[in-house]
């Protein structure tokens, strides 16, 4: 396998966002709604795609496929995750609004169903 170049390029419109394409200024491929979406593409870096390489959010193999099919690759942020069932505990569950009684998670609330 060869090793590829790519250039990086982040969203100004979208946090976190960032467009893989095989070559600096190379958005020839990129879609234009999606251009639309992405904003102004500011250059990070170019860099290569070497098989034993590790980056942070992005499989390496899935990198090479999509840049070698689409012709890009675009990184959306992580899902963050919700964690609503340990949020809220009452301080005091004597005087609390709900009769005294303490709940852990929201299903355990009598108004709550999951």
């Amino acid at each position: 396998m060869l090793n590829l170049l790519c250039a990086v390029y982040k969203s100004t419109k979208k946090a976190d966002t960032y467009l893989y394409v095989p070559g600096r200024d190379d958005f020839s491929r990129v879609p234009e709604p999606l251009m639309k979406m992405f904003g102004t593409p500011h250059f990070i870096m170019i860099m290569p795609i070497k098989k034993d390489r590790a980056l942070g959010q992005v499989d390496i193999q899935t990198l090479r496929d999509e840049l070698t099919k689409n012709g890009f690759y675009l990184q959306l942020p992580p899902q963050k995750k919700i964690y609503l069932s340990n949020t809220w505990r009452p301080k005091h569950p004597r005087n609390n609004a709900l009769g005294g009684r303490s709940f852990s998670y929201l299903s355990d609330f009598p108004f709550f169903t999951l």
